[in-house]
């Protein structure tokens, strides 16, 4: 079964009040996409997390094999995008779906282009 999560809220200085997908089990992951990236300049985290939501809500939830989406952020203003699906392979077709589709394509007009490491896993244990 398909569900959006809650919302999370936390009144900490991380500033997590954002949503995610979560799906299915820990059983059921197979595979994931890793993106880091680094936002152009002037390109507010809030914008990016605003978007994130967006796309999830538009998009990413229509996927019925997407087990888990969400962002991170690390050191030195690098963020990663992490999708965990049923396999590899369902990773790779809903990332290739991004570009036809209008608000995942406006979430990755924030990225800085020349920053985006993207790379597939398939789970071995």
């Amino acid at each position: 079964m398909l569900s959006v999560a809650t919302p999370y809220s936390w009144h900490s200085s991380n500033n997590w009040g954002t949503n995610m997908i979560k799906n299915g089990n820990i059983d059921s992951i197979g595979g994931m996409e890793f993106a880091t990236f680094r936002l152009k300049d002037g390109v507010t985290e809030a914008r990016l997390i605003e978007l994130s939501n967006n796309v999830e809500a538009d998009f990413l939830s229509q996927q019925g094999e997407l087990i888990l989406h969400l962002l991170v952020r690390g050191a030195d203003g690098i963020y990663a995008d992490v999708a965990i699906a049923s396999s590899q392979e369902k990773a790779e077709e809903y990332c290739q779906q991004w570009l036809d589709n209008t608000v995942a394509l406006e979430y990755l007009e924030l990225l800085e282009k020349d920053s985006v490491n993207m790379t597939f896993w398939t789970r071995i244990n």
